[in-house]
């Protein structure tokens, strides 16, 4: 199963996430975003964790005015190309 990396404060999406059986890491630092096929941040700092710097080949997805049902959809869709 693919490996989701999710920012602290989005726990709702990583419940979400579990619940369609994902692996889901906690991301603290931008070393936890390696090996991820995919990341979620809030995109309310605007890259602080140096997540979009290519430091995982995965895809980043910003969670800014998205439900936990959305963002779930594009992780699928960008997991799923």
């Amino acid at each position: 199963m693919p490996k989701i990396g999710v920012e602290q404060s989005l726990s709702d999406v990583t419940a979400a996430l579990q619940q369609k059986g994902y692996d889901v890491v906690q991301l603290n630092n931008e070393s936890d975003a390696q090996g991820c096929d995919c990341c979620v941040i809030t995109g309310q700092d605007a890259n602080v964790m140096g997540i979009s710097n290519a430091v995982t080949a995965g895809s980043v997805i910003s969670a800014s005015g998205l439900s936990a049902d959305e963002i779930c959809q594009q992780v699928e869709s960008k997991i799923n190309r």
